[in-house]
Order: structure tokens, then sequence, then C-alpha cells
């Protein structure tokens, strides 16, 4: 076992272990840790706890101190530079005619590195530009091309429910999102009622993935033949996935009739799930663009 501290940087962020170095430290305390990118200023949000050694990546950095008054105001100092140094960095990419949009710049707790995190189309040269924001602000200059999520996370909004989004407000890390997942909880396939503000599908997509898995699993498809408790053999108009209940029609009396019943009164030969996508190549390709295999966040390069 090894005693370890949860340290996150961002709102939101990722969180990294740390060795508490006998600090006396509770959710919420602030702290100055060393990381690959500097002398960093972070939120404890998993207390000093001893876990398995090889959950952790070894080895642990130390936390340098419990952040005192002085760091706290060193800390709203660089927030206030952050905020100069992003006016003058959209200045330098107007003056080289840049085709990219800067969406924050951050300065390291020791101000030993300013980094500049940006969203473009393609590859941009900006080896000009890094010139020109060292020239101005005397320390190393870095600019990290991001994507839309990352890009969504860091600004922040409302979503389509009405509250904060997920990723601004709880999700860490981004799962990758599908098209099968819309199908399975029988969305509309429409981008613009599953996309995000991100453009991308709906994080949210992934939360109740598995539920709408399992209850699928238990229906008949539609256009199923089945058996009623009744013994008439009917075939499947449609299915309440959320209340496991069938509408079958069935034939009486040579009429044919629209029953309900719930799924456990029929029986049914249980059959895998159909892929039923009636898209043009068009659509199954605007589709396809909305999708995202996850990957690792720019915004959380290994601490």
């Amino acid at each position: 076992m090894i005693k370890i501290v949860g340290v996150r940087f961002r709102s939101a962020g990722k969180i990294y272990y740390f060795d508490p170095a006998g600090y006396d430290m509770i959710v919420g305390t602030h702290v100055i840790v060393e990381t690959a990118r500097g002398i960093e200023y972070g939120t404890v949000m998993i207390e000093p706890r001893e876990v398995e050694e090889d959950k952790v990546v070894q080895p642990l950095k130390p936390v340098i101190r419990v952040a005192t008054p002085a760091d706290e105001k060193q800390e709203q100092r660089n927030k206030e530079k952050e905020k100069e140094a992003f006016k003058i960095c959209l200045e330098k990419i107007a003056k080289h005619k840049l085709e990219m949009k800067l969406v924050e710049a951050e300065y390291t707790f020791d101000n030993n590195k300013l980094l500049f995190y940006f969203t473009a189309d393609g590859r941009i040269d900006f080896r000009e530009l890094v010139k020109d924001l060292a020239a101005v602000f005397r320390t190393r200059i870095e600019l990290r091309q991001i994507g839309v999520r990352d890009e969504t996370k860091i600004l922040g909004g409302i979503g389509i429910c009405g509250r904060e989004l997920c990723c601004k407000s709880y999700l860490s890390e981004f799962a990758p999102v599908s098209i099968k997942m819309a199908k399975e909880q029988n969305l509309s396939l429409n981008p613009t009622k599953i996309s995000g503000v991100c453009g991308r599908l709906m994080c949210c997509l992934k939360n109740e993935e598995e539920t709408y898995e399992y209850l699928n699993s238990r229906l008949p498809n539609i256009g199923d033949t089945v058996t009623t408790p009744e013994g008439l053999k009917g075939e499947v108009q449609s299915v309440n996935v959320l209340r496991q209940l069938v509408k079958v029609i069935v034939e009486v009396n040579d009429e044919k009739e629209l029953h309900e019943y719930k799924v456990k009164e029929l029986k049914f030969k249980p059959r895998r799930r159909k892929e039923n996508l009636k898209l043009s190549p068009e659509e199954l390709k605007e589709l396809a663009a909305l999708e995202d295999k996850g990957g690792k966040s720019k915004l959380d390069d290994a601490k």
C-alpha cells in the first residue's frame, strides 16, 4: 500500500496523485505541487489515503506545501495576467493572419511557462507567433492545439437540458460516443437533436447506454412473431422500452386487433437486435462526423 493525495488543477479536470508528504489536508485544500509543466497550484479532491501500489504511477512527486495566503494572491495575480496575455496573443494572431481560434491563456504558478490553447481546422505554422510572444512575455511559450470538445470544456455553457454542460461541471474524462448509442435509445437521428454544443454527439448518450442495452435485449424486434398469453400468434407493431410493453397485432374472429402486453407475458425467440438505419450515404456521413472516439484530452497532459 502507498499513501496518496488526489489533486485537480482545473474545474472538472483529471485528478492526479501526489505524495502527501505528511501534510494534513482535506477536500478543498489548495496545495502547491511540482508537475511536468513546472510548479502548479491545485485543489485537493481526494484526502490522503492508502491505495494499492499497482494503481499508482510511481515515483510520486511530493506536495511542496499547503498554499499560503501569499500563494493565493499569486494565483489571483496569475489569473489577471492571463487575461492580458490573451488579448496580446489575439493581436499577434491577427498580425500574422493565422487561421486559428484562441481559446485560453494559462500561466503555470511559478510563471515559468505560458500556455495558449487554440483550435484550428488543420496544422498551423506558428513559429513566428511564438517568437513574437516570447519577446513580449520573456518566458517559455507553448501553443497547444485542442479539439472542439476540449474547447467547450474550457468555455462552458448550457446544454439543451437547461443545465450546465457535463464536461464543464463534472465530467473529468471524455468517453467514446457513437451513433449506436443513439439508435439503442431510439432517439431521432437528426444531427441537430443529438449533438451537443461542441458539435459532437452528446456525452450524456453514454450515461444510459448499458440500461437501454439490457432493456432492449429483453424485447422482441418490431415485425417479430410472438405468442400471446391467450395462445394467439401475432406480429409486434411497437415496443415501449422503458415500460417494457409490447403492442401486438393479433387476429380475433377474422379481424385484426392491436393488443398491448407486458413483455414477460409473451413467448418469443430472443434475437440479436437489428441495425435498422435507413439513411442516405450523405446522412450516414454527416452522422459519422459527429461521433467521437474519445482519447486523451490535450488539457490534461501528464502532470
